[in-house]
This record gives structure tokens, sequence and C-alpha cells, in this order.
């Protein structure tokens, strides 16, 4: 029987405008849209997900597009920085392109061993490429605006900000199945399942930190890999032993997730690597049209009514 999570699943964060993101993650960061929906807790907003060729599990981050509403505040208990794998050879391109589209970066610099270029999004996102070796069985998206050698492979990892570190910590290691395998300064390292890119979940520890803010430009909430649902049942009862508070199973169409609160804060999710995202598109067709579940299939005149129009990227045909 698998024993914890196998790794990240998605990452959702919060956005301003639909458009700016959609233009950003896939015109610039090259990654594919795979799904253009709602949020099916409030259906006039969009949920958009981004990720490699058919978003498997370990490649898929989401927004909320927020229009309106406040800057977020990055601070203790929250998730900071959202970490893409990359080719260690693709650095100096990256570096390039990020220039050559006015965003900012800061590095390179080593951490753990790895090149790390830090940099944010429109919003103020904390994005980073990690430059490591042993990527490249990940392929990521060819079909966009970035060479196929250079292609973002997916995550590498995922930052949180804590006050007090081993509070995650017991959350990460015994509920989660999470082992610790390196510390440098404030920075506590995690891996899950079998290890390397993907797996990875780094704590900073902050005693002295500001509380975070959740809202725009920052990460709403971290999901980590079910095999099935019954690895989730499993995991679920080891979330109750632990007295943390967490959801019924909740159908989210694509994957099926339970959520609870860390003892620090930081809103984690545990969702199956099942179904997966081509139930309702083709591979081919992924994130060509505004897709919706079965439930609110008959409410879609009026949904579409109400939410801004789009124009969605075009892709390279081989």
């Amino acid at each position: 029987m698998v024993k914890g999570v196998l790794g990240l699943h998605h990452i959702t964060a919060i956005s301003s405008d639909p458009q700016q993101t959609l233009d950003f993650y896939t015109k610039i960061l090259g990654l594919r849209l795979i799904k253009l929906t709602v949020n099916y807790d409030d259906p006039s907003t969009y949920h958009v997900y981004f990720g490699d060729e058919i978003g498997h599990p370990g490649t898929v981050l989401t927004f909320f597009p927020w229009p309106g509403q406040p800057r977020g505040r990055k601070g203790a208990g929250q998730a900071t920085n959202t970490s893409f794998s990359i080719s260690p050879r693709s650095m100096s391109y990256w570096e390039d392109r990020l220039k050559s589209h006015g965003v900012p970066t800061q590095g390179p610099y080593g951490r753990f061993g790895d090149t790390v270029l830090s940099f944010e999004d429109h919003d103020g996102q904390g994005l980073e490429l990690v430059g490591s070796e042993g990527v490249e069985a990940r392929t990521g998206w060819t079909k966009g605006p970035v060479p196929k050698e250079h292609a973002i492979k997916g995550f590498h990892s995922i930052t949180l900000l804590e006050e007090a570190l081993e509070r995650t910590e017991t959350v990460l290691v015994d509920t989660l199945g999470f082992r610790q395998v390196g510390e440098e300064e404030d920075r506590f390292r995690y891996e899950a399942g079998r290890g390397g890119a993907g797996t990875i979940v780094d704590i900073l520890s902050r005693p002295k930190a500001q509380r975070g803010f959740v809202s725009v430009g920052t990460v709403h909430h971290v999901a980590f890999r079910a095999v099935d649902d019954e690895h989730q049942k499993d995991i679920r009862r080891e979330i109750l032993n632990a007295d943390l508070n967490v959801t019924p199973v909740i159908n989210r169409n694509y994957f099926h997730s339970i959520y609870f609160r860390e003892h620090g804060g930081v809103l984690f999710e545990v969702a199956t690597d099942q179904p997966g995202f081509a139930i309702d598109e083709s591979p081919e067709q992924l994130g060509t049209r505004l897709a919706l579940p079965p439930w609110l299939e008959n409410s879609r005149a009026e949904i579409e009514r109400n939410l801004p129009p789009v124009s969605l990227p075009r892709r390279i045909v081989a």
C-alpha cells in the first residue's frame, strides 16, 4: 500500500485580469492552457488551468481571476513561491526571454546544488525557475512559443513561509509522509514519494514574519497527489487522526479533493490523479473552449453571458 502523498498535484493561485493571466502563462512562460472552466463554488468567475501537454499531476498551475480585488500580502502562513523545473542548460535562455518581455529577475543563484532564477508575474505572484538534472524525461508543452529543449517541465517545488517550523513539519512528515532531505540557513527541504522535482516542499522558518493576506498575487492552496480514491481515503484517515479538520471528498470533475489547513495556516488539498483533464475534451482540444461540469451545463448560456470575454492562445501546428 502506498503511504503518504506522492508529491505535488496542482497549485492554485489568485490573479486579477483573466486575459493578462492567460497571456503571461502561455505567451511568456509557454505553458499550455489545458482547461478553461469556472470556479465551481462561484460560477461567475473563471478557473483556468495551465500545465504540460495533458496536464499531468505535478505540472498544473491554476488561477481564480478576481478582477477588482485588492492585492494580497505575502507572509507567514502562506505558500510564497511556486518553482518550475527547467534543464540547467536552459537558464541563460530564460534570463534572456524574461528580460525581453520586461520581466525583472533575481539571480541566478544556488540552492541545494541547483540554480534558481526568481521573478514575479504581473500580479506579483512569486515564481522561480529551477535548473536541475534529471528532468529531461519530462517533456513539457512543445507546441507553444518556447522551444522544446527549453520548455518548462512541470513543478520543481513549493515554498511555504511559516512562523513555527515544527508545527508544519509535523503535518508534512507525520501525516502526509514527507521526509526532510536538506537544510540551508532558514530553509528546510522535504520530499515525498520517489523524491526529486515535483515532490518537494521547502519551508522558510521566519518566527517574526508578518502574517500573509490571501488575495490577488498570492497562492490560494497547495494540492498533493493521491493515487486514487482508496489512497485518498487512507490519507484522509491520517489527517483526522492528527486532529485536523478535513472536508468530505468533493467532486472537482477532473479529480476528487479533500481540503484542510495545516497548523501554520496554509490551505492544503489532497487530489486524486484520476480521472484527468481529457474526460470532456480530447487531448488535442484541451483548453480550446469553456468546459463546464455536467451539473452546470444547463446553465451554460447564463454563465457565458456573465463571464468577461477572453482570447485563447494560438497553437503551433507541427
